[in-house]
């Protein structure tokens, strides 16, 4: 014989072998038992949740010769030919590849004859929400009036495609996922009855990685046994499931609190490169969070409260040196990252930024917090090296506070200010970390712009995206042009990360330099800003000329009353001269 896979050698034959659906097994295990059988079920729930194993059972244990309490026996005839799927009184079909008129006419047809060994003729109809209209209206009539020893077991993963006038026919069962102890507890049970060895840590990363379906976990478990013989390893079972190591996720929590951008986007790079998958990188990072947030809270070391952390010396101290407000801001952000990575074939672009984002925002708060604590009286004694700490921190806040000073004034740095190294070209950063766009390049565009200019520019957008690479394009994506001259181009993005890597990008501006100059005969320069900050650049550049408008009339006005005040004094001097001072009278 063939191998079979582990989801069908080890499907349940009974009620009681059902993991993680008791109260349903109960339910229709009474029924049977009390001879109480409703004529059609409706079974709902998400995938490999035990739907199709229970309505089998429900056949088998309906139909038994021998049975025990509302349980098959599994030995007589009848429930050996079921199991086996011979039994011409069970039929199952499947809605998916069945779901016409006419299918269902037949069965509605043959339902009228009696069954011909067992008792009840059992009609098990997979993925029933794939019947169309018709086939839909066609059964309605048979579930209004079944005829006489005839059960109707529906099976769906989704009840909504199903019109009211079915489900009201029948009794509804809602199959919820499967708890990872019920899917670990099921795994123990088979692995111990083949004689394999295996790591409870691995069966715990199985249960996590099956999402709530039991089919989904023996499933991964299959794939384990044959990947190594005879034992279930955790760094197996890591490397299938594309799953992170604790220590990975300790390591990037560390960098993130720690204000280490570097580091942690190292990690994201090698975790990747190693073709773990971004989605479940999220997903960790969002359980594992919430992991850490619990015991906090409650200082509970039961690892039944744990979705996927396990308790360690190095846990505790994590948990003990992470800001709680900062474990909801990594949770918030990366459940936004979470949705964002769905509509998104650039996962690593995302997971970059949620990772700088995280940790700027964490320098952004510490940095306000030092300095608070440096303008505030100090009431607590201070332990041996504070003070030096803290006057590196009174320094770094007052350079930073002299450095805005001198942007928002347009000045330059005096030989008391502190000195910026001018010798390498540096990206502009605000006092917070945040990208700065150039202003001055920014006013230089808005001087000379033209709608004609920025019309021309908005034609070919699109095939300038086209022929960027890979990495540039996912850079350009959120990009939009918003002001042009015939010489210069003003971009804004959504992210300061996006935007100050393609302000950086010499590449980038030499591609789209070099596409213009072929496409338009312009050679154009980009200009890189927030989405954040273009407006306030742009009326602070309108501030400024109605200011330089305003002062131009004022000017203009103050020579015309010089020059007839000159004009003025020149006749009073030649009247002077021609008559004598003594015979002159200026009169206003």
């Amino acid at each position: 014989m063939s191998y079979q896979a582990l989801y069908r050698v080890w499907r349940p034959q009974t009620f009681k072998d059902v993991y993680g659906q008791e109260m349903i097994a109960q339910t229709l295990q009474n029924a049977i038992r009390k001879k109480q059988p409703s004529h059609a079920y409706l079974f709902t729930g998400p995938r490999g949740t035990g739907k199709t194993s229970i309505a089998k059972i429900f056949a088998k244990a309906i139909n038994c010769q021998h049975p025990v309490d509302g349980e098959p026996c599994n030995e007589c005839a009848i429930c050996q030919q079921i199991t086996e799927g011979s039994l011409g009184d069970v039929i199952e079909i499947d809605a998916a590849s069945n779901n016409g008129v006419e299918e269902i006419r037949d069965i509605r047809e043959k339902a009228n004859y009696a069954p011909t060994q067992a008792d009840y003729k059992v009609y098990i109809i997979d993925e029933v929400h794939m019947l169309s209209m018709g086939a839909f209206n066609a059964l309605l009539k048979t579930l209004e009036e079944p005829p006489k020893n005839v059960i109707f077991l529906l099976a769906t993963t989704e009840p909504h495609k199903i019109p009211l006038t079915i489900i009201s026919r029948t009794q509804r069962f809602d199959f919820r996922r499967i708890s990872q102890e019920d899917i670990m507890r099921r795994m123990e049970y088979i692995l111990k009855e083949m004689n394999v060895d295996f790591e409870e840590d691995a069966l715990l990363l199985i249960a996590k990685a099956a999402e709530g379906g039991m089919r989904d976990g023996l499933s991964i478990l299959d794939q384990a046994l044959s990947f190594h013989d005879h034992q279930i390893l955790t760094e197996d079972i890591q490397q299938i499931t594309g799953s992170v190591t604790q220590d990975l996720l300790e390591d990037y929590f560390k960098s993130l609190t720690e204000k280490n951008t570097k580091n942690a986007l190292d990690l994201l790079q090698n975790l990747l490169a190693e073709g773990k998958d971004a989605g479940r990188f999220v997903e960790d990072v969002i359980l594992f969070g919430r992991d850490l947030l619990l015991f906090q809270n409650t200082k509970e070391k039961d690892r039944s409260l744990f979705k996927i952390a396990k308790f360690s010396d190095r846990f505790e101290q994590l948990a003990t040196s992470i800001p709680e407000d900062f474990l909801y801001q990594i949770i918030s952000v990366f459940n936004n990252t979470q949705q964002e990575l769905r509509l998104s074939n650039h996962a690593e672009v995302y997971l970059e930024v949620a990772t700088i984002k995280l940790s700027q925002r964490e320098v952004e708060a510490t940095i306000s917090g030092s300095q608070m604590a440096a303008e505030a009286p100090q009431t607590q004694p201070s332990l041996p090296g504070n003070d030096e700490v803290a006057a590196l921190q009174k320094e770094l806040a007052s350079m930073k506070q002299t450095l805005q000073t001198l942007k928002e004034n347009g000045a330059t740095a005096t030989n008391n200010s502190p000195q910026i190294n001018t010798q390498k070209k540096a990206t502009p950063k605000s006092p917070t970390g945040q990208f700065k766009a150039n202003r001055t390049s920014v006013y230089k565009v808005l001087e000379e712009a033209t709608h004609e200019d920025l019309r021309e520019i908005k034609s070919v957008w699109i095939d300038i995206l086209d022929v960027l690479d890979v990495g540039q394009k996912a850079l350009m994506n959120n990009s939009e042009p918003v002001a042009a001259s015939p010489t210069a181009l003003v971009v804004k993005f959504d992210y300061d990360i996006l935007c100050e890597r393609a302000q950086e990008d010499t590449l980038l501006h030499e591609t789209v330099n070099s596409y213009l100059d072929k496409i338009i005969d312009k050679k154009i320069q980009l200009v890189c800003i927030t989405s954040e900050e273009w407006p306030k650049a742009r009326q602070d550049y309108i501030d400024r000329m109605n200011h330089k408008e305003k002062n131009k009339d004022s000017k203009i006005e103050k020579d015309t009353d010089n020059q007839a005040e000159k004009k003025e004094n020149e006749v009073v001097s030649k009247a002077v001269e021609m008559f004598g001072e003594d015979f002159v009278e200026i009169v206003d």
